[in-house]
This record gives structure tokens, sequence and C-alpha cells, in this order.
């Protein structure tokens, strides 16, 4: 069995995504950043720390990245029901076609 990050990160990122074990991964995350007993301990001086910011950031952007998602599937499924139901241009963020005259 062959052990790499890309591994490790596939496997955290699939969980991760899986709603039924999100809220485990998440705080299991959390629970890792604040415990003592590390894969490099903390008191470590540079070390202790870098395990800690790798693990942070990659829950950051999986979060935010699944965030970033959700909002623009929801932003779809409201244009594409506002298309559907013939609401104005307006509720779609669209232009509004004005007849103009010039003032002299």
């Amino acid at each position: 069995m062959n052990f790499s990050i890309q591994s490790v990160y596939n496997w955290y990122r699939d969980t991760l995504r899986n709603p039924k074990y999100r809220w485990w991964i998440i705080l299991g995350t959390l629970a890792y950043l604040v415990s003592p007993i590390d894969i490099a301990p903390d008191f470590l001086p540079v070390v202790g720390q870098i395990d800690d910011v790798a693990i942070a950031v990659l829950l950051i952007s999986e979060v935010s990245q699944m965030a970033i998602d959700y909002f623009k599937s929801r932003q779809t499924q409201t244009a594409s029901a506002s298309e559907a139901t013939g609401s104005p241009s307006e509720a779609t963020g669209s232009t509004v076609d004005v007849d103009a005259v010039s003032v002299q």
C-alpha cells in the first residue's frame, strides 16, 4: 500500500463533501487543531505549527469552495425558476430596456 499526501488529500476532500460525514470531519479537524497531540507536537518551535497551518488551510479552502458551489447553484436555481415563471427581467439582474427621447 502506497502512502502519499495526495491520497490523504483526496480522502479528506471526498469525505468532507459527503453530507453524511461532513460535520464529523469538520469537528475532528477543529479538535485536531486545538489538541496538543499532533503529528508534530506544538511545543516544537516551527515544525509544530506547520501541520496545524496545513490542516487549517485545507479545511478553510474546502469549506469555502463548497460554500461557493452552493451559492452558485442557488443563484442558478433562482434564475431558472424566475425565467420559468415569466418574472420580469429585473429579478434576474438583467438590464431594463427603455424608450428614450432626446430633449432639446
